[in-house]
């Protein structure tokens, strides 16, 4: 007798094939049977120790988030609720080039200095890891979700050059190409960059594709944050495209989208850009998560001549009068590459979050409406925001296209990502709603997407990029990686106004076997590890 048997399940199981019914049993962590119109056909059923009525929910793959920011939550918050109640059994982290492994002593406190934003400070945290593999390590203690990673070339850049803006020597790049083959010999699924974002963006295109041989050779996948998504978009994708190309890389654009003005209706260029690629031989996916407006930090917005050296470097820059208007001209009137090549329009950079309590009154108002307020220029709120917090503010940055949005995920090579940063007061609503979203707005209410066609952007083809040959498919020998869920009321609850609301119509998560949300609630289990990479 198995563990758990699902009776009557509506089967949408990843393929894109039309839906089925039928009863689905787990044992041991995986899928033991599948018996479809087991009732209507007279077969034998499956029994177990537990049977759940499924009937009216759908049974699914979990939903893998190709691009979470979730480092650090995965180890200081045990619930997770923020992706378990999603539907979330896999996160894709390490993203944008910076996070917390390989480091050294000196490395790790920088870093933890320039990402506080996304992350927090890091404090209740036991840094006790140094190594991608002990980091690995340290989330196979137990986690809510299981989690794979990729080398964050910033950080990798950071141990090796340091945070100056220079070419790397032939000795520097040797040891770039060691760190990165060594994150992926211990487990890494490829390496991320973050092109706009110190120290990562320093790097030249030839220092890029020596290091994407080597992810090449390891079998794993590049994923840019490129240079630009606003006034040099474009040219952007084309370049990473190029260059991962001449590496024999495999390429995974992040959050590949068109934001600003100037990109407004541009998606089908993007995408004739990316099918141009794709029948030349390319081997290209993406990720978007399904709202407008972006995320980030309000320091990622300054030229990267300000951000040279590092956060203390920056702080300095900014308390200095002559320095300071510098980058007050680069945001305003030239448009700083930080700001995508774009003069910043400061009623679009609303503040999500501060790390200092004392500087709250800023959250949820754009750095315009604060300094009107205040009776300023906005460049003046926001160098005082950025000295009083220390570079901690987040924003949420309102300059995306709806358009562009529902273009880019009818995309055949499209995958869902969140890209959710979970701190701050009000972070944005994709942290704790993408995935009920993509199912609720974009395939019940706007019929964007066939829930077949959803189901596989979210569960098989993120599998397929991530070379996991046991997760993505309600197949017979797979995990037990699943979510059930009522396609009839699915949705997300969060908002700009609630962020951390929880979706609806989420009943069920399993996460290898084991329920992390039961009757929709969270509940003690810790079923996550690390997903490694899968050896060639």
């Amino acid at each position: 007798m198995t563990d758990l048997v699902f009776r009557d399940a509506d089967v949408v199981d990843g393929s894109g094939e039309p839906a089925y019914r039928a009863d689905v049993a787990i044992d041991d962590g995986r899928i033991v049977s599948i018996v479809k119109e087991a009732a209507a056909a007279g077969c034998q059923r499956p029994t177990a120790t537990r049977e759940l009525d499924a009937e009216g929910l759908v049974l699914a793959p979990g939903f893998i988030d190709m691009h979470a920011h979730s480092d650090l939550a995965l180890l200081t918050d045990p619930d997770h609720g923020a992706k378990a109640a999603q539907g979330v059994t896999l996160e894709v982290i390490g993203q944008d080039g910076l996070s917390y492994a390989p480091v050294d002593d000196r490395t790790l406190a920088e870093v933890r200095r320039a990402i506080s934003g996304w992350h927090g400070p890091g404090d209740d945290v036991d840094f006790d890891w140094r190594s991608v593999g002990e980091y690995l390590d340290r989330l196979d203690r137990g986690v809510a979700v299981n989690a794979a990673y990729l080398v964050p070339q910033g950080t990798v850049r950071a141990l090796a050059v340091g945070w100056e803006d220079r070419e790397a020597t032939p000795a520097e790049l040797d040891r770039m190409r060691r760190l990165v083959a060594e994150g992926l010999a211990q487990g890494a699924v490829g390496m991320s960059s973050g092109l706009t974002y110190t120290p990562g963006m320093y790097a030249r295109d030839a220092e890029l594709t020596e290091l994407c041989r080597v992810v090449a050779e390891y079998g794993g996948y590049y994923c840019p944050h490129h240079r630009s998504y606003g006034a040099g978009a474009l040219q952007a994708y084309a370049e990473v495209i190029a260059l991962a190309r001449e590496a024999g890389c495999p390429l995974h654009l992040a959050h590949a989208t068109l934001n600003f003005g100037v990109n407004e209706g541009r998606a089908p260029e993007l995408l004739a850009l990316l099918d141009e690629a794709l029948a030349a031989g390319a081997d290209i996916s993406l990720d978007s998560y399904p709202y407008t407006p972006g995320s980030t930090t309000l320091a990622a917005l300054l030229p990267s001549w300000a951000s040279e050296g590092g956060p203390e470097a920056v702080l300095r820059r900014l308390a200095d009068e002559e320095t300071a208007e510098r980058v007050r001209h680069d945001l305003e009137v030239t448009g700083a590459d930080g700001c995508h090549g774009v003069p910043v329009a400061w009623d679009t950079v609303e503040v999500s979050g501060v790390t200092d309590p004392a500087l709250a009154e800023y959250v949820g108002h754009t750095v315009a409406e604060s300094a009107r307020a205040r009776g300023e220029a906005p460049w003046a709120t926001a160098r005082r925001l950025l000295l009083a917090d220390r570079l901690g503010p987040t924003i949420l940055h309102h300059v995306g296209h709806e358009e562009n949005v529902r273009a880019v995920m009818r995309h055949p090579a499209h995958t869902g990502g969140s890209d959710g940063i979970l701190q701050g007061a009000k972070p944005h609503p994709r942290a704790y709603g993408t995935f009920p979203r993509y199912l609720g707005r974009y395939v019940r209410e706007l019929g964007v997407l066939s829930l077949e066609e959803c189901v596989a952007h979210l569960t098989s083809r993120p599998a397929a990029r991530l070379r996991l040959p046991d997760r993505g498919l309600v197949r017979e020998g797979y995990r037990a990686d699943l979510v059930l869920f009522d396609p009839a009321t699915v949705a997300a609850g969060a908002t700009f106004e609630q962020p951390r609301a929880l979706p609806v119509g989420i009943p069920h998560v399993l996460v290898d076997g084991r329920f992390v949300i039961e009757d929709g609630r969270r509940t003690d289990v810790l079923a996550g590890r690390s997903v490694r990479r899968t050896p060639r």
